[in-house]
């Protein structure tokens, strides 16, 4: 960064080949967060020629277990050290506040201390054909040279749900961040190579997607893809891939309901903790969060006084620098997205939507340089409304009303996407039955946008396919392989001749 040459090809450092270089610009200020280099497709290609080498020609595949679980250890101790600096990159090159990227930095570090652990206990699966002289195993073995691609919201945490399995299975890869975002990123893969990853099995480019792009998924050197971002973008990462058979696992984002039934809020103290769940599970991040609850279906006989206490709230978040410790939430990522925030709101206006609280950037002068927004809540919401159906990754919050249990889990399933939910109600067999009913891969009950390591995270219908994190999120970087040994061989005697 700032001179320093960004690119890792083959375990080398070294500037784009035609000199390219792009800004990272801070969007609490518009400052330029940092100036690093931007690959060509010869470079995107290099790379993946790199990690084809190390993987074929290299010793990370057949690297003991017990080795690369080490080397993860490693990288979660090098994490902790390091999650000052790594905070404050996150934070200069996302806007999100400090406090949250220091909590990415603890997550990214359990991610890697998940994946050392769960690779060192997995063992060959024996099968019984029910012939003693047969040793029948099914054993796991790294599926090859993996394409990894990030997105802006979250860059080192999304990167590291791809890279801790990856290294893990033992495979080699081409990390590709978002170029919007790139300075953690190219932080930790110093680390890692401080941490002894070999030469060639972690490469680095980053640049943009539409140049970059078939270059690193359309080559048929790769044998995996995992791609974290938009819909548009996954749907022609499928395409191109599928021209060699590359397997792919894609994680498109959401429009994700948040269902609060009235039992859920039938005291001051249950209310009160409804709606700063709420808060929290669409305005975290300033809405940019894939798995935000952005639209609200709340129960019609308590929606007036859950919405009023909403926007009354809402209008009272603190939005500044994420390097203020007095700001809960940052700028939006960049001018261009706040654009697209902005003309969502335009949208849901001209549809009909009841604006409440919001809708506009923040007066305060000092904020005038960054790309703000303020929480933005319309109320009277229905399916026919774009700015329901379709995600606006943004601090904009919907709300829907329902008068029973049915229509709440019709309302919560009619979406294209299915990535997360919540559901907020006392009844316990209630809430069992909707949550089973809720067609998404994440539904939290009366809890709002938490995860572990070691559960799976992905979509159904247009969030994607695939998963990452936990036992499924390792199994994605290995293939299964059936080893059928005959110790005490006879003739077959099939043909007579």
């Amino acid at each position: 960064m700032n001179g320093e040459p960004d690119l890792c090809i083959g375990g080398a450092w070294r500037h784009a080949s035609d000199g390219g270089t792009r800004s990272s610009i801070n969007p609490a200020d518009g400052s330029v967060a940092g100036v690093v280099d931007e690959a060509t497709v010869e470079d995107a290609r290099a790379a993946v020629a790199a990690a084809r080498t190390a993987f074929d020609d290299g010793t990370w595949p057949s690297t003991p277990v017990i080795e690369r679980a080490a080397l993860l250890d490693r990288v979660a101790d090098l994490l902790q050290r390091d999650k000052e600096s790594l905070s404050l990159l996150e934070t200069a090159d996302t806007g999100k506040t400090l406090a949250e990227s220091r909590i990415d930095i603890d997550d990214v570090t359990s991610v890697f201390r998940y994946y050392a652990k769960l690779v060192g206990v997995q063992s060959d699966r024996l099968v019984d054909v029910g012939d003693a002289s047969v040793v029948s195993r099914v054993v796991r073995e790294p599926i090859g040279v993996c394409v990894l691609i990030a997105p802006w919201n979250y860059p080192l945490l999304q990167m590291s749900w791809k890279i801790a399995p990856a290294l893990a299975a033992g495979c080699t890869m081409v990390a590709k961040p978002s170029e919007v975002t790139p300075l953690s990123t190219i932080a930790f893969v110093h680390l890692l190579e401080e941490a002894g990853v070999p030469p060639g099995v972690v490469n680095l480019v980053q640049g943009s997607g539409a140049v970059l792009g078939d270059a690193l998924t359309g080559d048929p050197a790769v044998d995996f893809v995992s791609f974290t971002g938009g819909l548009a973008t996954g749907r022609t990462i499928s395409r191109v891939a599928a021209e060699h058979v590359t397997k792919v696992a894609v994680e498109l984002g959401g429009k994700n309901p948040h269902i609060v039934f009235a039992d859920a809020a039938d005291s001051a103290e249950s209310f009160d903790m409804a709606v700063d769940h709420v808060l929290t599970g669409v305005f975290l991040h300033s809405g940019q969060v894939c798995s935000a609850g952005t639209r609200l279906i709340v129960e019609e006989s308590i929606a007036d006084d859950f919405v009023a206490a909403l926007a009354e709230r809402a209008a009272k978040i603190r939005v500044g620098n994420g390097m203020d410790p007095a700001s809960e939430t940052g700028p939006l990522v960049s001018e261009q997205h706040r654009d697209k925030v902005e003309a969502y709101v335009a949208l849901g206006i001209s549809e009909g939507a009841k604006l409440v609280v919001g809708g506009e950037r923040p007066s305060d002068p000092a904020l005038a340089d960054g790309s703000y927004y303020l929480p933005t809540i319309f109320d009277r919401c229905d399916r026919t409304m774009r700015i329901v159906t379709e995600e606006t990754f943004g601090p904009i919050l919907t709300v829907e009303r329902f008068t029973d249990e049915a229509e709440a889990i019709r309302l919560g399933n009619d979406t294209d996407y299915g990535l997360a939910a919540g559901v907020r109600t006392s009844d316990a067999a209630r809430g069992e039955r909707v949550v089973r009913a809720l067609r998404h891969g994440t539904v939290w009950l009366n809890d709002f946008g938490y995860y572990t390591a070691a559960a799976e995270w992905g979509g159904f219908g247009k969030s994607g396919n695939g998963r990452e994190l936990g036992p499924a999120g390792l199994a994605e970087y290995q293939e299964m392989k059936h080893i059928w040994h005959n110790t005490a061989p006879m003739p077959a005697g099939w043909f007579k001749g």
